[in-house]
């Protein structure tokens, strides 16, 4: 007898079977090839077509409680769906198994090839993927790899001090210098051939010598090295044009549109040593001016204003206005010694991290955070804060903010604020004084 399995069956009937009292499995077995038996015609006997491999093997499972048996029937059917819904329809029309009454409800006629096709599906899309990402790669990852390997193999060594370079420093009138071997492969990658790295702060001597020969352009990076190194460059060399990558920014990960924007809006050397305030050795033009330094100017302005007689709070005394005695501008405060070290070494720890640090009136650290956050955390502390020291500029927003909170002391880089403030403002050029 040909028989087949749950696995080689298109379609699975399931169907639920209640017995008003205690039964075998063969007996229902039975009542299901007796009770159907020349029901549906000679085409759909079920003893002919088990016998043929139509219908796979009758599975009954059953449990006995309190005197009464239920459990569910299952048949595999090769047939196709019309049959296999007539065969399945055919066992509902059971009504007695043994001596006991029974109930038999198809539940439902599973297809198969449903479960299959879906394994299919979900299979081929696991497939796919991987032959996307591993097997297959881009056309343009692999022109970008190809183009990768020959820049990298365009690096070459410069002088005796053996600079990174690209391969057309001697060929060309005018040349590049910038910070590191990364600055020359990032420029390599946009098609600029001409530029030499000085591979730290210090000067080679090939540069020096480049710098006496061509037209020398300096790209440094947006933040407080650049300026050291323009202004290093500007005393030891005689370089032409200065350009900076955007603020915050390094001239590795730039685009190539930000570069030639850059290269775009490049400035002469004297414009340079303007903007930096520094003299042709490098070193600054003014002295800083401290904070205390204001107090004599700021001391007479306060005899100006006098106190209103009037309760309208401002009024006009000789073309001067009058404040009340609670609105005098307050006097910035003094920083101490020990402040000041303190102050001093943090700038030292920030250098080159785009980072602030916070604390409290005992010097102590609330915490370190990068410039983009500063302000959302000055807000959630809501007080406490003695002093932000920062790597960066001070603008006026951070400033206005400081004084919602109660700040004493901003130390940064540079000052964008002019005037007096409630807030004590200091550059890290004034902590050296």
């Amino acid at each position: 007898m040909a028989k087949i399995s749950p696995v080689a069956a298109k379609y699975i009937i399931h169907s639920a079977i209640q017995i008003e009292g205690v039964v075998d499995r063969p007996d229902v077995i039975g009542a299901i090839f007796g009770q159907t038996e020349g029901l549906l015609g000679n085409d759909l006997e079920l003893r002919e077509l088990q016998r043929s491999g139509k219908i796979g093997r009758i599975e009954v499972n059953m449990n006995t409680n309190q005197g009464k048996t239920a459990g569910e029937i299952i048949i595999p059917s090769s047939l196709d769906k019309t049959e296999t819904v007539i065969v399945a329809a055919a066992l509902e029309i059971i009504q007695r198994i043994g001596p006991c009454n029974a109930k038999i409800e198809v539940n439902k006629v599973e297809d198969v090839r449903i479960s299959k096709r879906q394994f299919v599906v979900e299979r081929a899309k696991s497939l796919l993927k991987d032959l996307t990402q591993n097997t297959l790669p881009d056309s343009q990852e692999l022109a970008d790899e190809v183009a990768q390997s020959v820049r990298m193999m365009e690096v070459s060594e410069y002088g005796r001090e053996k600079l990174a370079s690209g391969p057309m420093i001697n060929e060309s009138e005018e040349i590049i210098i910038v910070e590191g071997r990364a600055d020359v492969l990032n420029l390599l990658k946009h098609g600029f051939k001409n530029a030499v790295a000085m591979n730290g702060t210090s000067i080679p001597e090939t540069i020096k010598d480049l710098a006496r020969q061509k037209t020398t352009v300096v790209f440094v990076d947006g933040d407080r090295g650049g300026n050291l190194i323009i202004r290093e460059l500007l005393a030891v060399t005689d370089i032409d044009f200065v350009c900076k990558a955007p603020d915050g920014k390094e001239v590795e990960e730039l685009t190539k549109k930000e570069i030639h924007k850059a290269l775009r809006g490049r400035i002469t050397a004297e414009q340079s040593k303007l903007d930096l305030g520094v003299r042709d050795d490098g070193t600054l033009k003014e002295e800083p001016v401290l904070r205390s330094s204001l107090r004599p100017l700021v001391k007479p302005m306060v005899k100006k204003f006098e106190l209103s007689n009037n309760d309208s709070g401002r009024k006009l005394l000789n073309g001067q206005p009058k404040l009340l005695r609670s609105e005098k501008p307050p006097l910035t405060s003094i920083i101490s010694d020990p402040e000041k070290a303190t102050f001093k070494q943090t700038m030292e720890d920030l250098f080159g991290t785009r980072g602030a640090c916070i604390f409290d009136p005992g010097l102590n650290v609330l915490g370190k955070v990068p410039l983009s956050e500063l302000g959302t955390t000055i807000k959630s502390l809501s007080g406490g804060v003695y002093a932000l020291v920062l790597d960066g500029h001070i603008d006026l927003e951070l400033v206005k903010l400081a004084e919602k909170v109660g700040v004493q002391h901003i130390v940064g880089t540079n000052s964008l604020v002019k005037g007096p403030q409630k807030v004590n403002i200091l550059t890290d050029e004034q902590l050296m004084v």
